[in-house]
């Protein structure tokens, strides 16, 4: 084992058991589990995803490429970006599955001479399924991800004069555990397909919550399942279309296999009327997700101490917002967490780390070195 810290650990054995309980999901038309690269884009992740038989959803045309590196078959991979591909030739060329996620895009695509004819395109229904955090909601008025909904004749009318047909609809609109909630999404988006006559997949996205702390629901993926393939059929029986699943998970795949390891490097305090802090020698520029949505992560003092204390839990980087401990869902606040009596030298894990965290941080911040990533059985 590795001591030296900081350091991520990611499990083997809880990022198979999550794959095995996607991939026992039944839909009535087809089902395709899609990873979502960005959540974690870590070596021997894609590979276990990969000869799972995992897909796989990319978020830049560079993810595309850095998948294709590591062996995955282009057709399995689905790009859905913000930003117009950087080598659209080579992609299409290669057999990528495309999803143009505005108009501007749309036109690119169309305007490739060996494009394919058939697209898939993102769709903003106007829904919003925001979760814990408005920045985490990706649908309606206030996002921009997808093509607006008032715009999908112009879509249907771009593709008609080029003989495309756009066959598979993206539709995320953020993040959410109620299966009643995901009931409603589907709902919303099978309302887009029957606009859209030519589609015979749908790909719901992802968003699917876990349980990290405090209030946050843990999304039961068989119940949700359920629910999705009630309305499936119901829409095959009311317009005669059968409509393949995708969906696109990244948190709830890997993020409980996820520890982030680090070590007590100072404590100081504000007097009696204040707080004390663990200083880390970890922070923002290994973790943001703490600063960025005020999201709270179970966190453990490693020693024999018996007494409690109250500490804020602080990072290592000349930034007052470096924190661990917010008021949850409130990143502009501070609060504290109980935890053993530490010491200087200590090791602390925080856990369920294993999305958005080494692939979404400052990386470079005040010149800190990366955490080193281990997988661990």
């Amino acid at each position: 084992m590795n001591k030296l810290t900081p350091r991520y650990e990611y499990s083997r054995y809880v990022i198979k058991q999550k794959v095995h309980e996607l991939l026992g999901i039944k839909c009535p038309f087809g089902f395709c589990v899609r990873y979502a690269v960005k959540a974690n884009p870590h070596t021997e992740i894609v590979s276990i995803m990969n000869r799972s038989g995992i897909h796989f959803d990319a978020s830049s045309s560079y993810e595309a490429v850095y998948l294709i590196e590591q062996g995955v078959e282009a057709g399995k991979i689905s790009l859905s970006s913000q930003q117009a591909p950087h080598n659209f030739d080579y992609l299409l060329d290669k057999g990528i599955l495309f999803v143009a996620t505005s108009l501007k895009q749309l036109e690119l695509f169309l305007a490739e001479p060996s494009h394919p004819l058939r697209v898939g395109v993102r769709i903003n229904p106007d829904f919003n399924l925001g979760g814990h955090n408005k920045r985490t909601s990706t649908g309606g008025v206030n996002a921009s991800f997808g093509i607006w909904h008032e715009y999908i004749p112009q879509v249907l009318e771009m593709v008609s004069k080029c003989g495309v047909l756009v066959d598979r609809l993206h539709i995320h609109v953020g993040s959410g555990s109620d299966p009643d909630i995901w009931g409603q999404v589907m709902d919303v988006a099978l309302e887009v397909v029957e606009k859209m006559p030519d589609v015979n997949i749908l790909d719901i996205g992802g968003g699917y919550k876990v349980h990290r702390y405090g209030s946050e629901g843990e999304t039961n993926m068989k119940q949700v399942g359920a629910v999705f393939s009630e309305k499936l059929n119901n829409f095959a029986n009311k317009t005669g279309r059968q409509i393949s699943l995708e969906i696109e998970p990244g948190t709830y795949l890997v993020a409980h296999a996820g520890v982030l390891v680090a070590t007590v490097d100072d404590i100081v305090d504000t007097g009696k009327n204040g707080y004390t802090f663990l200083r880390l020698n970890t922070g923002m520029n290994d973790f943001l997700r703490s600063v960025m949505y005020g999201a709270r992560h179970k966190i453990e003092v490693i020693n024999d101490a018996e007494e409690k204390i109250p500490y804020v839990v602080v990072g290592h980087n000349c930034e007052s917002g470096d924190i661990f401990t917010p008021v949850e869902n409130d990143p502009e606040s501070i609060d504290t967490i109980m935890l053993s009596k530490a010491g200087i030298g200590d090791e602390v894990r925080i856990y369920d780390v294993g999305a958005y965290c080494a692939s979404m941080r400052a990386r470079g911040y005040n010149s800190f070195p990366d955490a080193t990533e281990v997988m661990v059985d």
